[in-house]
């Protein structure tokens, strides 16, 4: 086995996550001005549109959790991947809400389906004893995409219009799918019992204690990307889109630093750290109603957050065989879909009924019960189930 985390397949699949990352958000800012201007949809459309996306994803997680594990990924991650790209071309003859909400839809089965393989297949590749290093690697990906998307989306947007911008989706996705077809897979061998579809094998039991303690802590995830650039604006803040530009730098700081310190000496003591500074961050980002604080949490939050997903990755692919890698990345996935949708929802209420300095202050008591319930329950559970193989 080469031990090497930066081997040629893992570097390519690196590269194809990250060129479907910046397809995919480089709509997230404009695709919902593009169907409010176009579409002539109120605002409580926009929102069931993208809506649709995430609830599509959900929904197909499961099955395909389950259809990796019975078939191989190759396939499924290829096919996928296709139809991806394909359907950025969708787009462009939705003429109404009701076939945008469709094409939405398709595009998030196919964000389900492709998001759940490549971790499926990271898994697969990454060597075992440097798991921390190669999911956060690969996690530094998807961050580099949700950082440079949506400035990609614009700037297209700007100089060739809404059909350029969805034509480039599509190439870009093609040009993941390229990479993704050059990886060498690894041999993929069945369990000698045939899986049966039965509505227990579409999740991984074993992961479901960590999955829902990611949830929980997902939750601060959702409300603070939905809501900082709309306190930015209230507490005066220029630019608060740089905000999410400092995120990214803290989260691509901590994945680097922290990856084979996990490796090294297991979760414990970094989501110790990590979840500390989320509960230092929101408060700073609440109280401190001034640009440097604004700018500071961002750093703060950002490193709190970077190694949290790749820790409890590793985590759910350390308790499973390879057999069963595809169920526990889905359940895993679905937490954090389930958590962020919770959250924003959680946020808004919040905010509406008090305010978003409330709100922040609660997703500040929501990670102080994450990190508790992490120590005295789900610290136990992955160790009793870690050599289970």
């Amino acid at each position: 086995m080469n031990e090497k985390v930066w081997n040629r397949d893992f570097t390519l699949l690196t590269l194809s996550n990250f060129l479907m990352c910046c397809a995919y958000y480089s709509l997230i800012s404009t695709l919902p001005v593009y169907i409010s201007s176009e579409l002539h949809a109120p605002e409580s459309m926009v929102g069931l549109v993208m809506a649709s996306y995430v609830i599509a994803a959900i929904l197909i997680r499961p099955f395909c959790g389950f259809s990796l594990d019975k078939f191989g990924r190759k396939s499924i991650f290829l096919v996928s991947l296709l139809i991806y790209a394909l359907t950025f071309n969708g787009y462009l003859f939705a003429t109404s809400i009701l076939m945008m909400i469709v094409f939405r839809f398709l595009h998030g089965l196919t964000w389900g389906l492709t998001t759940t393989s490549n971790s499926t297949i990271a898994g697969d590749i990454i060597p075992e004893g440097k798991r921390g290093q190669g999911f956060g690697y690969f996690g530094v990906s998807t961050t580099g995409g949700m950082a440079l998307g949506p400035m990609i989306g614009t700037i297209i947007f700007q100089h060739g219009g809404y059909t350029a911008m969805f034509l480039a989706g599509c190439l870009i996705s093609f040009v993941s799918m390229g990479l993704a077809a050059a990886i060498h897979y690894p041999a993929y061998y069945q369990p000698k019992a045939t899986l049966e579809f039965k509505w227990k094998n579409l999740v991984e039991t074993k992961t479901i204690i960590p999955s829902i303690n990611l949830l929980i802590i997902m939750l601060t995830y959702g409300g603070l990307i939905s809501f900082v650039a709309l306190f930015g604006h209230k507490i005066g803040i220029k630019n608060p889109s740089g905000f999410f530009l400092i995120y990214a730098l803290g989260i691509i700081s901590s994945r680097f630093a922290i990856g084979k310190a996990l490796d090294r000496n297991g979760p414990r003591r970094i989501i110790i750290i990590c979840l500390s500074l989320l509960i230092i961050g929101f408060p700073l980002l609440a109280l401190c109603q001034n640009q440097s604080g604004f700018y500071v949490a961002a750093l703060v939050l950002g490193f709190g957050n970077g190694v949290v997903f790749p820790t409890f990755q590793t985590m759910t692919n350390n308790m499973v065989p390879s057999s069963r890698r595809g169920a526990a990345s889905s359940t895993l996935f679905i937490s954090v879909d389930i958590g962020m949708g919770l959250g924003m929802i959680l946020t808004g209420v919040i905010s509406q009924f008090f305010s978003i300095q409330s709100a922040f202050l609660v997703c500040s008591g929501i990670a102080a019960s994450g990190l508790v319930l992490f120590l005295t329950f789900t610290l136990n559970h992955y160790s009793s189930h870690r050599n289970t193989m």
